[in-house]
């Protein structure tokens, strides 16, 4: 192994191309990556550092040491050696499988092929043996192995086409192009090699939208920034091949910068024991201290009086003292059974069998996928029952990043509803027969659907209107057309929006075929017609609108118009005032079923004004100083008086069950904050379609691109919330005045989460009911929660489906992965992972409330027990000289906590529930008291511990009267330390077999068997153990022949324990009972209305209802400018090649992507 000193941090970065002597020296990271915490040799230490951590295997190691010493020890080594290092195995063994499935993930990665240039010639090697300064070349739907500067590709002027789902969670094509300085290399390999190029550029950096440095070549130097540059965890697209020199690997990628550390997580629940163990170990010293104490002073005054049986020689204050210090450390030794360390074994096996309830409920298998629910982490369970702040991606997690074509409005008559025979709305779901595009129209996509025949039918009876409406959609767009086999069309779109609707003019027959720089052709009924493109008015978010204008093959030059409601209305003739009124009512229902809606509109043009604009156009184009502005102006000359056509409304369709899973989860009081990377548009019209958004609630904007004005806009926000809730507050209103929601951008939330905002930004986030950050890098994820987490004292859990999710599902207490279409990244480093995002309110409201419930009444009993079997050994202490004497015999000490009580403590803490899953469905509520962490606390453990001291105090001093008063039936003395054991321990195994069987609220064969079976056990071993063949076999272990029998036969004895029962447990039935009845929990009642006949609970459905909003959808576009220009100028079109007439209808056409690659828009 070789070491080296810690590099110093680089400030730039120097890059010669095909020159490794000069690139190794210094010593950048190599493609290798690792997300794995150990690896062979670091494993023991590290682990055992983690483990060692808990303050109980400490203190259990100190034990040991104590043990080791045969003056204060009068237990062997190795009655706790053999547990502890059980314990340690066990950990470490599920540790390591957890890890291994990272390293397994890490090596497939790093094992992948690329093609690197060495010795004048491309040679597959693995990943990891990829240099930074090395050549490599990747093919189509290939990974990008590291950071790279585009050299060249096979498309024109060298654009290439990336999906950049596993860094942002957006699966629309974007589009990269080489400086022409490089692309003028091709694909030769010679030149590739004499390449002798320089760069210098940024360090590495977490920054995905920049990157900024300098090419030097050929005495020249050229700007590079992100726009050349292909990230890592990118998949080249449409691209049949491409050059890059690598820029930055493995760990200094900026994937990996984003991807942060893999954390070791513990549970509160662990947190919480550290400090009880703690207590209890202080607790110990106290008594070992009192004990001693008495010792000392027992051996100063009466201890002489028994000179004559102890082996010092003199009992004076010196001996005395030192006989003090000794019985400290027996009693420590003795004392220590108040926390077994059969406590964390039997903790890790419940958590092992949680985790495996949940791998095998079938409730939260996905079919599709054949994707069952899994648990990859299993020490955090019990904190699935504490969840309060649930933060989730949008893109893949919320949604299926699929867009359809749901409603339109045309000409004011409203398409796309169906209504029975009664005039009564119709629910559309699964069984809903949907239209036969097919039957009439052979190119239609076989997977679109649509319901209301009306629609077709207008389009087949020639509706004009109708017709004008989706030739708009056929012609305003910037999607491009390949055709690989003849009527087989597949769409690439900038955004899913506008392939929808081009994918629905298609359905309803205008078929969008080809385009060129100065043509788009479409199939209209079977007429294929082309239109002369004349230009594009491109879409940014000022004008939130695209308009393109064609000649249609009559003559005739039209505008074509499709933007946001608030534009388009403004841009309308005076004529269309009745339309805009009704097209507004369909506008607001669509707002109100949270669809994402455009106008559509058009206008007519004169020859002679179009060549007028034309002019104009050319001029501000052409334009030197403040071209964009005048563009704008120029373009809205022509858009205006033009006549609307109607209104579309696309679905952005969410997973199956969200919208309820979201509602179930906030009646459980969890606040979900949705992190995504899209648009602030796409973000709030899903978090209407959720129902996470309602129109009454006040929701404030943050985005500010200044400090200063972020500050402003969070004070004000603040200052809204204080004046309403002081001034509007009404007495004994239990719910907030009003219901606020928070939308912040990633440019503002980068001031917002600086240190001197961020509490300010907490404090705000936190009064709303919901918030929603977008734009944001995974970076910024991270934070947010992170913010959350060290704030806020509750338990945070991070939901995603990409590799831009990691570092937030790392940095939350419990990540949870879904299989989603961007890749396993985010699941294989999740705790938790299930195909869809509904399954999370099943895993928190049922199994994780399960979990939490389970584990808290292990604890309380299992603290409760182990007092009352321990302190019996205190109050023995006072009546046996401070001797350090044992009440139990050492076999019933082995056995108690390994078979006499561990069977039905388990059996509880695997098994019981308190109410029935699809109780815990119905009444979210219930999932509450764990987010107060209500059922194990510090008060718990004070009750359940004074109790266990209770029963210690009944448990000895009964039987201690008993036998101080009572004589055998025959006469002879009964008092003797065996009968006391005997009667003791029988004692105390009944209680607490009886308590946990009171505790238990939900009763199996199986906690039948361990419960009345373990204590059918105890009696087996007892007289097994005092049997006269025990004695004949190994008369040393078992010298006490008949200890058991002989006061067991007793009816004194008999009846003494029967008291002691008694007296142990009415106080517990008692207050149960007055608890039950005069203060019931919800648990409690839900409980009472389970066993009431058999009852079963009705689910809550959610009715569809409709609603009418006055808010807008998002606009179906790209969030930054479109590509209009880069088709115009035709710079990505290759040349056609020579083709024969033929009809386009019937015969297969060249691909548009062999001609034209659209361009999709910059990664922001």
């Amino acid at each position: 192994m070789r070491f080296r000193k810690a590099k110093a941090a680089e400030e730039q970065r120097t890059i010669k191309t095909n020159n490794q002597e000069f690139n190794e020296q210094f010593e950048y990271a190599n493609n290798s990556i690792k997300t794995s915490k150990y690896n062979v040799i670091t494993f023991l230490p590290i682990n055992l550092f983690e483990q060692f951590q808990r303050v109980a295997n400490a203190y259990f190691l100190f034990l040991l040491i104590l043990q080791l010493i045969p003056e204060i020890s009068s237990l062997s080594w190795f009655t706790t050696v053999v547990p502890l290092v059980f314990v340690l195995i066990v950990t470490a063994v599920k540790d390591a499988s957890d890890d291994y499935f990272r390293y397994r993930s890490d090596n497939q990665v790093n094992n992948r092929r690329a093609e690197i240039l060495h010795d004048g010639q491309f040679m597959e090697d693995k990943w990891m043996n990829v240099q930074v300064g090395d050549i490599i070349k990747m093919k189509n739907n290939q990974f990008v192995p590291a950071d790279l500067l585009l050299l060249s590709s096979s498309e024109p002027h060298s654009l290439s086409y990336i999906e950049t789902a596993e860094l942002d969670g957006e699966t629309n094509l974007k589009v990269r192009q080489a400086l022409p300085v490089t692309s003028d290399i091709g694909d030769d390999v010679h030149d590739l090699s004499t390449f002798d190029g320089q760069v210098i550029c940024e360090p590495p950096n977490n920054r995905l939208d920049k990157f900024t440095g300098t090419l030097f070549f050929a005495d020249n130097k050229y700007a590079l920034d992100n726009d050349k540059i292909l990230l890592r965890g990118c998949v080249l697209r449409n691209t049949e091949w491409c050059h890059g020199l690598v820029i930055f690997a493995g760990q200094d990628t900026k994937l990996m910068q984003n991807s942060g550390k893999t954390q070791w997580k513990r549970t509160n629940i662990d947190r919480l024991m550290n400090t009880l163990v703690l207590w209890i170990f202080s607790f110990l010293i106290f008594m070992g201290i009192v004990l001693a104490v008495g010792n000392t002073i027992w051996e100063s005054q009466i201890g002489f009086d028994f000179q004559h049986f102890l082996s010092m020689d003199s009992i004076g204050p010196d001996s005395a003292f030192f006989s003090g210090f000794l019985t400290f450390w027996s009693y420590i030794i003795i004392l220590n059974t108040v926390v077994p360390i059969s406590l964390y074994v039997s903790v890790e096996v419940i958590r092992l069998c949680h985790s495996y309830f949940v791998n095998w409920d079938l409730r939260m298998y996905y079919k599709a996928k054949e994707m069952p629910a899994q648990v990859r982490t299993t020490t955090l369970n019990e904190e699935l029952g504490q969840i309060e702040y649930v933060f989730s991606d949008k893109t893949g997690t919320l949604t299926q990043n699929i867009m359809a074509f749901n409603k339109c409005s045309i000409d004011g008559q409203l398409y796309g509803e169906l209504y029975d025979k009664n005039g009564q709305l119709v629910e559309i779901n699964a069984q809903t027969p949907a239209v036969n595009f097919l039957s009439w129209n052979p190119l239609a996509d076989q997977k679109f659907q649509f319901y209301d025949e009306k629609l077709p039918l207008a389009m087949r009876e020639e509706n004009e209107t109708a017709h004008e409406f989706f030739r708009l959609l056929a012609l305003c767009h910037t999607v491009m057309a390949e055709e690989k086999h003849a009527g087989d069309l597949v769409y690439q779109a900038q955004s899913p929006d506008e392939d929808a609707l081009v994918t629905a003019a298609r359905c309803f027959g205008f078929v969008f075929r080809s385009r060129t720089p100065d043509t788009i052709t479409v199939d209209e009924f079977g007429d294929v017609r082309t239109y002369k493109l004349l230009s594009i008015l491109d879409f940014n978010n000022v004008r939130k609108r695209m308009s393109v204008i064609v000649r249609n093959p009559e003559g005739k030059i039209k505008l074509y118009c499709k933007g946001a409601d608030t534009i388009i209305f403004d841009l309308l003739h005076e004529d269309c005032r009745e339309l805009t009124l009704k097209t507004t009512e369909h506008l607001n229902m669509f707002a109100g079923e949270g669809l994402r809606t455009l106008c559509l509109a058009y206008k007519d043009l004169d020859e002679a004004d179009f060549a007028e604009w034309s002019r104009r156009h050319h001029e501000a184009s052409t334009a030197m100083d403040e071209r964009e502005e005048k563009l704008s102006a120029v373009y809205e000359e022509i858009e205006k008086d033009m006549k609307l056509l109607g209104a579309t409304a696309i679905e952005d369709k969410l997973q199956d069950g969200v919208p309820d899973a979201i509602a179930n989860l906030a009646r459980a009081n969890i606040k979900l904050w949705v992190l995504t990377g899209d648009k602030q548009e796409t973000a709030v019209n899903i978090g209407y379609s959720c129902n996470m958004l309602w129109d009454d609630m006040e929701m404030f904007i943050v985005s500010g691109h200044l400090e200063q004005e972020v500050r402003a806009e969070i004070e004000n926000a603040m200052k809204k919330i204080i004046e309403v809730e002081h001034f509007e507050t009404v007495p004994n209103k239990t719910r907030p005045i009003a219901e606020y929601a928070l939308v912040i951008n990633g440019h503002s939330l980068a001031f917002a989460l600086q240190k001197t905002m961020e509490m300010q930004f907490l404090e705000l986030a936190c009064l709303c009911k919901a918030v929603i950050c977008c734009r944001v890098t995974p970076l910024q994820k991270a934070q947010v929660v992170d913010l959350v987490k060290q704030n806020k004292k509750s338990i945070t859990l991070a939901i995603g489906d990409g590799a831009n999710d990691v570092n937030m599902i790392k940095t939350a207490h419990i990540g949870v992965g879904i299989s989603g279409q961007e890749g396993m990244q985010a699941v294989l480093a999740s705790d938790f992972s299930f195909g869809q995002f509904r399954y999370l309110q099943r895993l928190l409201l049922v199994h994780g409330r399960w979990s939490y419930l389970r584990m808290c009444k292990f604890l309380c009993y299992f603290f409760y027990k182990n007092f009352a079997f321990t302190l019996v050994h205190f109050w023995f202490a006072f009546f046996c000289g401070f001797s350090a004497q044992t009440v139990y015999d050492q076999w019933f000490i082995t056995l108690y906590n390994i078979v006499y009580t561990s069977l039905p403590v388990l059996a509880m803490g695997c098994f019981d529930q308190d109410v029935k899953e699809q109780w815990s469905l119905v009444y979210p509520k219930l999932y509450s008291p764990g987010q107060f962490n209500r059922l194990f606390n510090k008060k718990q453990f004070f009750i359940c511990t004074s109790r266990g001291i209770y029963t210690s105090i009944v448990l000895f001093f009964v039987p201690y009267a008993m036998l101080c008063t009572t004589m055998r039936m025959n006469g002879s003395e009964l008092a003797d330390g065996q009968s006391l054991a005997v009667i003791v321990s029988t004692a105390l195994v009944i209680v607490v077999s009886l308590q946990v069987g009171i505790d238990m609220a939900y009763w199996t064969p199986i906690n039948q068997i361990f419960v009345w079976g373990s204590i059918a056990m105890y009696f087996a071993i007892t007289f097994a153990l005092y049997s006269d063949g025990m004695y004949t076999i190994l008369p040393g272990a078992f010298p006490f022949i008949g200890a058991s029998r002989a006061p067991l036969s007793q009816p004194t004895v008999c009846l003494t324990v029967l008291l002691t029962v008694v007296i142990c447990m009415v106080p517990v039935i008692v207050s149960r009972f007055i608890h039950n009845d005069l203060h019931p929990t919800l648990s409690d009642m839900v409980r009472v209305l389970q066993v009431q006949e058999g009852r079963r609970p009705e689910p809550r459905r959610r009715k569809p209802i409709r609603r009418v909003s006055m808010r807008r959808s998002g606009y179906a576009f790209a969030h930054t400018s479109g590509f209009g220009k880069l088709i115009m100028s035709g710079q990505s079109f290759r040349a056609p090649a020579r083709r024969t007439a033929k009809s386009p209808k019937l015969h297969h056409q060249p691909s548009d992507l062999e001609r034209v690659h659209e361009e999709g828009p910059q990664l922001v």
